[in-house]
C-alpha cells in the first residue's frame, strides 16, 4: 500500500518529491510485485518486463535534462523512486539504478552530439545502457585495466572482457572504459571511455547466469574481439576514462546503492513486524514480548539513520554542494546497517527464516549484493580517511554536480 514519507525527510523533500513518493509506491505494488515470484522461480531468466514497466514511466530519464526529454528531477528524486521500488524488489531496483549511472557518465561527459543522438533514447525508454569498467582479473582496481583499445585512423579497436556489468543483457549501449596507452603510464591518463553500440560485430554477451541475489537483474559479461568504434564514439578526452569511471561510480553508483539498501532495509523492518505482530505466545503475540521489542526498535534505529544518510546526502549532491565523503557514508553505512537489520530479523524469525519460500531468504540474499559494486566498505573507509587526513582527492560532487541545474540545460564540460 502507498506511504507516507516519514516527517524526518521534511527539509529534503518538495511537493513533486511527495508526488513521486506516491506514484512509485502505487507503480510497484501494481506492476512489480506481481512478477517477485516469477523472477525468484526462473533466476536463469533476464528479467525483461519490469525493466519495460519501469521505462514506460520515463524513470529512466529522471536525471536527463528535460531539452533532452527527461524529468529532470534531480537526485533526490531518483533516490525516491529507487527506494520505494526496492521496498518491493531489489531487483527491479536495480535495474533502474543501473542504467543511471552510465546515463550520468554521458550527462557529464558527452559532447553535444553524444547526448542529442542517446540521451532522448535513455530518456524514452527505448535504449537502456550499461558501464563496463570491471573485470575478470582486475576486479574493482580500475588501474589494472587490461582491455586495449588501438587507435586507427578515425576508429578504434577494442579488445579484452568485462564482468559485472548491470543489465548487461538489456543495454543497447555499453560505456567501456580501456587502456590507451602503454602499461607504464599513469592510470589517470592511460584510460578512455567508449560508447559500444551492442550490435557492434565481435562484441558478445555471455549467456546470463543467476547470482546469488537479485534474481531476474543482469550483471553479466561481455567479451570485445577487436570492436570496432569511430572516433565520435570516444567518450569524453582520451586519457580520461578513470575520470569517467570514477566521477559516475561517486556521483551515481554509490547513492543508487544506498537507496537500494534502503529498500530492502525498510522491507527486513516491515517482514519483521508483520511476524512479531501476528505469532501468538502466551496470551498475546511476540510483540508484546519487552526482549523483542528491544531488538525490533534497534532494527528501526538502523532504519532510520540510514535513511536519513541517503536523503540527506542526495539533497546535497542536488544543491551541487561538496558531498563526495557523504555519498560514501550512504552507500557504506546503508549497506551495513541493513546487513545488521537483516541478520537481526533472521534471529528473530527463528526457524521461519529458513523457508526458501519466504520472502526474508529472498531480502538476504539481495542485501549481499550492494557490498561490492561502488566500492567495498573497506575502500569506502580508505577514501574517507584520505578526507580526515586532509589527503583527499578531487571532489567530484563540487566540480561536476555543481554544474548541474535540474531546472536548466547541463552545459557541456567538454566544450572549450
Amino acid at each position: 500500500m502507498p506511504t507516507t514519507p516519514p516527517t524526518a525527510l521534511t527539509p529534503y523533500l518538495t511537493p513533486a518529491h511527495h508526488r513521486l513518493w506516491h506514484e512509485a509506491d502505487a507503480f510497484a505494488a501494481e506492476y512489480i510485485a506481481p512478477r517477485v515470484e516469477r523472477m525468484e522461480a526462473a533466476p536463469h531468466k533476464a528479467e525483461r518486463k519490469s525493466a519495460q514497466l519501469i521505462a514506460e514511466r520515463g524513470w529512466f530519464g529522471v536525471t536527463i535534462p528535460k531539452q533532452y526529454g527527461g524529468m529532470a528531477a534531480g537526485h533526490v528524486a531518483k533516490t525516491v523512486l529507487i527506494h520505494r521500488t526496492g521496498v518491493v524488489s531489489a531487483a527491479a531496483a536495480a535495474m533502474l539504478q543501473a542504467s543511471l549511472i552510465p546515463i550520468g557518465a554521458v550527462q557529464h561527459w558527452g559532447t553535444v552530439e553524444q547526448k542529442r543522438q542517446w540521451l532522448p533514447q535513455a530518456a524514452a525508454g527505448t535504449l537502456l545502457l550499461s558501464i563496463a569498467v570491471t573485470e575478470p582479473r582486475a576486479g574493482g582496481h580500475i588501474g589494472g585495466i587490461e582491455t586495449v583499445a588501438e587507435q586507427d585512423g578515425d576508429w578504434w579497436m577494442i579488445t579484452g572482457e568485462k564482468v559485472h556489468i548491470g543489465n548487461s543483457h538489456l543495454a543497447g549501449l555499453h560505456v567501456v572504459v580501456a587502456r590507451t596507452a602503454p602499461p607504464n603510464v599513469s592510470a589517470s591518463q592511460a584510460l578512455t571511455a567508449f560508447l559500444v553500440e551492442h550490435d557492434r560485430k565481435g562484441l558478445n554477451r555471455e549467456t546470463h547466469r543467476p547470482a546469488l541475489g537479485l534474481h531476474g537483474f543482469t550483471a553479466g559479461r561481455l567479451r570485445l574481439d577487436r570492436v570496432r568504434i569511430p572516433a565520435t564514439n570516444v567518450l569524453g578526452d582520451i586519457g580520461q576514462g578513470l575520470s569517467v569511471a570514477q566521477s559516475s561510480s561517486i556521483l551515481y553508483g554509490r547513492l543508487n546503492l544506498a537507496g537500494v539498501s534502503l529498500g530492502i532495509h525498510e522491507a527486513f523492518v516491515e517482514v519483521t513486524t508483520g511476524f512479531l505482530k501476528n505469532r501468538p505466545r502466551y496470551d498475546g503475540t511476540l510483540a508484546d514480548l519487552d526482549v523483542l521489542k528491544d531488538r525490533l526498535g534497534d532494527m528501526e534505529a538502523r532504519l532510520r539513520a540510514a535513511r536519513i544518510l541517503t536523503y540527506h546526502a542526495a539533497h546535497l549532491l542536488d544543491q551541487g554542494a561538496r558531498c563526495d565523503g557523504d555519498l560514501i557514508t550512504a552507500k557504506y553505512f546503508g549497506h551495513t546497517m541493513a546487513m545488521d537489520t537483516g541478520r537481526t530479523a533472521m534471529e528473530l524469525h527463528g526457524s521461519r527464516a529458513f523457508d526458501t519460500t519466504y520472502v526474508l531468504e529472498r531480502l538476504w540474499r539481495d542485501i549481499q549484493m550492494t557490498y561490492p559494486p561502488a566500492g567495498t566498505g573497506e575502500f569506502q573507509r580508505i577514501h574517507l580517511s584520505k578526507s580526515t587526513l586532509g589527503k583527499a582527492e578531487i571532489e567530484w560532487s563540487e566540480r561536476l554536480a555543481a554544474e548541474t541545474a535540474w531546472h536548466q540545460p547541463i552545459p557541456d564540460p567538454t566544450a572549450a
